[in-house]
Parts: structure tokens; sequence; C-alpha cells
């Protein structure tokens, strides 16, 4: 276990989700990992200015990983006792970002990948999401200990989510997003039926969950669900009618 640097006192409480996100423009909609509505918990946010997301996805760990430990430092100094990210391509760094930091760290909604799989009949596999396809890599899978080839869909990227990222657009088009996700992943599913669950890759596509879950019947699985399932941990939830019982 990793020793808690926080011996002094807090200078921010009830806190205990940190989100290290990305250094966009875009709009980011209520269900999305760096909207604060989203959140039935405080969550505190901290942006790695300069880092792209094309940063992240063709870069170089070396380069990119820097703001991100110091981030995490900075947001272990403030009091969180969770850190996650808005990129599901740091899939590949999550154990050098583990390892730096002194709490948790769930970096991508692709670490649920394992758990989810064991969940399903023998038969059935999980489809993934992603934002760019040709860059999704086998190092990200084995960086969250998941299997490799699983069907893998992208998004266009002259589509209505990836343009709107790449051009930072103030105003997104909610319908023409959501109707641009159901489409890819019923391509995904008509091509492999097998398909049990699903998972986005991109931290921006859990607005949609609840409607792809709805049109396929099938488990949708993303960042808020990763981040719902750590808080859960570091936040047990009290049950009524039971006295605590004492400790030692």
């Amino acid at each position: 276990m990793k020793t808690d640097p926080r011996g002094r006192g807090r200078p921010v409480h009830g806190v205990a989700i940190g989100i290290i996100v990305l250094d966009t423009g875009f709009q980011r909609l209520p269900g999305d990992i760096a909207n604060a509505l989203t959140w039935r918990f405080p969550v505190q946010f901290d942006v790695v200015r300069g880092v792209t997301p094309q940063r992240v996805i063709g870069g170089d760990p070396d380069d990119y990983l820097p703001p991100f430990f110091a981030a995490i430092d900075r947001l272990v100094a403030l009091g969180v006792d969770g850190i996650t990210t808005s990129c599901g391509f740091l899939a590949a760094a999550q154990a050098r970002l583990a390892a730096h930091s002194p709490v948790p760290v769930a970096s991508t909604s692709l670490m649920q990948i394992p758990l989810v799989r064991a969940m399903l009949p023998a038969a059935a596999t999980v489809g993934v999401i992603c934002t760019d396809k040709a860059r999704l890599g086998d190092e990200h899978f084995l960086g969250v200990g998941a299997p490799l080839g699983l069907p893998v869909a992208e998004l266009a990227a002259d589509g209505p989510i990836r343009a709107a990222m790449r051009a930072g657009a103030r105003t997104v088009d909610h319908p023409a997003q959501e109707r641009e996700l159901l489409a890819v992943a019923d391509t995904l599913l008509r091509a492999h039926p097998e398909i049990g669950a699903f998972v986005h890759e991109c931290a921006n596509l859990a607005p949609y969950s609840a409607r792809l879950q709805e049109a396929t019947g099938r488990p949708v699985f993303d960042i808020v669900t990763l981040v719902d399932w750590l808080h859960s941990g570091l936040r047990p939830r009290r049950h009524s009618g039971l006295r605590p019982c004492p400790v030692g």
C-alpha cells in the first residue's frame, strides 16, 4: 500500500474524486466527464494545459505524462482520495500513472473490459467504440489487462462528434452526435451479433450511453460507470439500521 503523504490538514474537504481534464474547448454536455452536472457527488477538476487529445492519442507518453504527474500531485495535495482522467487512450499509461500516485488512479473506461467480459456468457464478447481505431493498439488493451481481438468500431473522422472535438465547437449538435453513435454501434452489432455489452473508450460518449442501451438491449459501460464504481469504494454507502462496530 502506498504511503499517503497527507499528514497535514486538507485545504479542500468533501471531495473524493479528482478528474484530470485534457486541454479542450468543445462543449461538454451533461453526462460528459468534464461537466460538473454529470456527478452525483462533488468532484475536483484539474486541466492539463497544453495537453490536447491529439497529443495523447498519437504522442509519446514520455512527452505527455509529466503534466499528468504534476496534476496528480496537485489533486492529492488538495485532498482527493481517487483520480480519473478524460481520455481513454491513457490505458497505455495506466501503470505509470498508478505508480506515481499515492491514491488510486482509474485512468480509462477500458479498465472495465476484463470485468464486463467475465460477466458475459462464454459465447458473448465486448464491443468497444472509440475515436480512432488505427491508434487504439495492443498496448492500450494490455495496459489494463483486457483481451486482444475484441470487436472495435470508430467514430468517423469527419462525423459530428470528432469534428466538434477537433474544432473546439462552443455548441455541439446533441441529436446528430447521438444518431452517429447509435449508427456506429448498430453497424458493429450487425457485424458481431455476439456482442453482449459495449464499452466506450472515449470519455465524451457517456451522454449517449442510456440511449445506446435502450436501442440495443445491451449493457453499456463508460467513464461515468467507472468513476461511480471508484467512488462507491472510496465512500461506501452506509446502510440504515446498522450501528457502527468498534474498530480494533
